[in-house]
């Protein structure tokens, strides 16, 4: 099949990582795909948002930061025709987003199959981190799109009961999670050369990778580590984010910066070796309907993860079976399975094997998320 991949994406972040890798095993399995996508994206390294993105909503007011994303459409409408006449593809896998209705247009004057992934119900969750100004227009394309396609594919099960409650066609909905490229995460060495070089050889390493924001509670970590001074362990932080300056000035007041090693952004190639030199692996709290990408590459590389006590958590790991849970409403609880996973090599151990297991169980992997989406394809195609 010829598979017309498109997406508004403007950052090469850990949403990329999901495209990028959605489009390899594609590939992989036979198939051609063509992208059209924002043209700026082409020429970020990873970790890179779009500039402009952020300028226009440092300055514009909101409603007109929004006419603007929606007026982007007819320009990529455009982009698209011009693909679909150059290409003539088969059918088109699109990654949602807000005011993003090109896809659909293009789907029904060229009638062509449409399959919608959909990894966040964003009008809700921005009208509750931001604000939406142009309420009626967010809520109805969002709400259009997600009816229109052919067939959606949301990241969690509690993610598709907020999509069916849209009236989405139960028989046209299928939970697709993320997973893991297992051939970058098949041959992985201890970690030592990074514990080596960052001199912590003789830490107990917390570790945490991703685009850090306030609700990821990794302040209760800090907490935790400034209450148990007599132990050696080390928090490792992996990436950016909006809550990272108020984290560096938490480390300095609490006395604790000489346990906490900031790295920042590095190379997505180089995660594996940094999560490798974990010996727990932090997810200290996650929005109710994701699918965190940074948990599947904890268990693919036999972490001992503390995570949440949520629903879409739960749909992964299994308390004290593939990982250690804590109920997030109640602020002991942390500190409580934390000290337990550290004091105790043999829980994680025994946590951080079965967390393997699951992966490989549960065939947790994109090349099974593309034969999912192939099944799809050749079945809408052959209607």
């Amino acid at each position: 099949m010829k598979i017309l991949y498109h997406h508004r994406i403007a950052s090469k972040d850990g949403q990329y990582v999901h495209i990028e890798e959605m489009i390899n095993s594609l590939r992989k399995i036979g198939h051609e795909v063509v992208i059209v996508e924002p043209a700026q994206l082409t020429k970020k390294d990873f970790g890179k948002s779009s500039g402009v993105v952020q300028s226009l909503r440092s300055f514009l007011p909101g409603f007109m930061h929004e006419l603007i994303e929606f007026s982007y459409c007819f320009f990529d409408f455009f982009k698209l025709v011009f693909a679909i006449f150059e290409h003539k593809p088969d059918c088109i896998y699109e990654r949602y987003n807000l005011f993003f209705i090109s896809g659909v247009l293009v789907k029904k004057i060229f009638r062509l199959p449409l399959v919608l992934e959909i990894n966040a119900p964003l009008f809700f969750e921005r009208q509750k981190n931001h604000g939406i100004q142009l309420k009626f227009l967010a809520k109805w394309s969002e709400r259009w799109v997600w009816r229109q396609a052919d067939f959606v594919l949301p990241v969690t099960h509690v993610l598709a009961q907020m999509v069916l409650a849209e009236k989405v066609d139960p028989a046209q909905c299928l939970v697709v999670p993320n997973g893991i490229n297992q051939t970058k995460f098949a041959d992985y060495n201890s970690g030592e050369n990074i514990r080596t070089v960052l001199g912590l050889n003789d830490k107990l390493i917390l570790g945490f990778v991703g685009f850090v924001r306030t609700w990821h509670r990794l302040d209760r970590v800090l907490l935790s580590i400034s209450e148990n001074r007599d132990k050696n362990w080390h928090l490792l932080l992996i990436g950016d984010g909006p809550a990272m300056q108020e984290l560096q000035q938490q480390s300095k007041k609490l006395n604790i910066n000489d346990r906490v090693s900031f790295i920042g952004v590095v190379d997505r190639d180089e995660i594996a070796n940094y999560v490798s030199a974990f010996d727990i692996a932090l997810q200290p709290d996650v929005v109710e309907y994701a699918s965190p990408l940074k948990l599947f590459e904890y268990m693919a590389l036999s972490k001992a993860i503390l995570a949440p006590n949520r629903k879409n958590i739960l749909e992964i790991l299994v308390d004290n079976e593939n990982a250690l849970l804590f109920d997030p409403e109640e602020e002991s609880s942390f500190s409580t399975q934390l000290e337990r996973l550290c004091l105790s090599k043999k829980l994680r151990d025994s946590l951080g094997i079965m967390a393997r297991k699951t992966i490989d169980d549960k065939k947790l992997f994109w090349d099974e998320n593309a034969k999912k989406v192939e099944s799809i394809f050749l079945k809408l195609i052959s209607k």
